[in-house]
């Protein structure tokens, strides 16, 4: 019997993860009953009961399991990590607050038995904000342009994996993983599929995105994938440098020519100051981010390190035997 694996990372969803677990459950059990199935939540440090609702949840279904992280790992490393945990034959990401459609499991199952080893799910629509949706629009075109790598736009993660590529992400090693650049980056060889949905509202709960999460999101797929950012400053540094040198040449042969006409005065220097200003800082802010990306790999701090998992004691007994026993 195949095994489904159901990954859903949360924080701070005490409204929501009793229910989203009631949901997967009964969609799994009614329209694929010849498949056995894990539900593993993986939480990142909730404050607000989370982890209770969760340990409740775990003692009642052994089908049921929770990953609780020392601390907030962030909305990239958090949700790999536990893709990563899975033991099903295939996984499926989702969000715990329903924005991701439940019902969209036998779909994604039975395109996967049709030869699709990853199955994406792309918001053609939103039921978020028009102006949110907007710019996220916006930053998949400029990022696809950008990128050296095919970029899928408004890919989330939201998606099914076969076990061959959960495989592939165990072994990349990178401690700042960006999934939908991965997937991207690597689909094409497991026969990936896109399949279109409408992006419901939070269910319950605030959103945890704000401007600093997205501008996160933003900049890591900016400075993983694209080259573009270190090109640009250095043409266009060049290019305001042999500008610079022309309008300094032209007051030069203005000024031997009209030496007591002429008034330049001192509005070209002050403008040219802060132009050229204003452009250094932006790129020394872009490169810093650069940086930064680098600095994160070089230090290589560890995925996710875990408090506590639950309900995994099946299948590290099963692995100790087979272990003992030569299978």
């Amino acid at each position: 019997m195949k095994k489904i694996s159901i990954m859903i990372p949360c924080y701070n969803e005490v409204e929501n993860v009793e229910l989203m677990a009631m949901a997967v459950t009964n969609v799994l059990q009614e329209t694929l009953p010849n498949y056995d199935y894990e539900i593993l939540f993986i939480d990142n440090c909730s404050r607000d009961g989370t982890r209770d609702k969760l340990e409740e949840i775990c003692a009642r279904d052994r089908k049921v399991k929770a990953i609780f992280n020392v601390t907030n790992f962030g909305q990239f490393n958090s949700p790999f990590y536990g893709l990563c945990q899975t033991t099903g034959d295939c996984a499926i990401s989702l969000c715990c607050d329903f924005q991701d459609p439940v019902e969209m499991i036998p779909t994604l199952v039975r395109e996967w038995e049709k030869g699709h080893k990853i199955v994406s799910c792309i918001k053609t629509s939103s039921k978020e904000s028009g102006i949110i949706y907007f710019l996220r629009t916006c930053y998949y075109k400029v990022i696809k342009g950008m990128s050296s790598v095919r970029m899928i736009e408004h890919f989330t993660g939201f998606g099914l994996y076969d076990k061959s590529f959960i495989a592939i992400l165990r072994e990349l090693d990178d401690p700042i993983p960006f999934l939908r650049g991965i997937v991207a980056e690597y689909g094409s060889g497991f026969n990936m599929i896109e399949i279109d949905y409408e992006q419901a509202k939070r269910r319950a709960g605030k959103t945890h995105n704000n401007f600093y999460s997205l501008y996160d999101a933003a900049m890591l797929s900016f400075t993983s994938y694209t080259k573009v950012g270190l090109r640009l400053a250095t043409f266009l540094g060049f290019i305001c440098s042999a500008l610079s040198l022309v309008v300094a040449f032209i007051y030069l042969i203005q000024k031997l020519t009209h030496w007591y006409d002429y008034q330049a005065g001192y509005a070209p220097l002050v403008i040219g100051v802060f132009v050229i200003g204003s452009i250094q800082l932006f790129f020394i802010g872009l490169l810093g981010e650069y940086v930064l990306n680098i600095n994160t790999r070089v230090i290589h701090r560890p995925l996710v390190v875990e408090e506590k998992r639950i309900n995994f004691d099946d299948e590290e007994k099963a692995a100790q035997k087979d272990e003992s026993t030569g299978v």
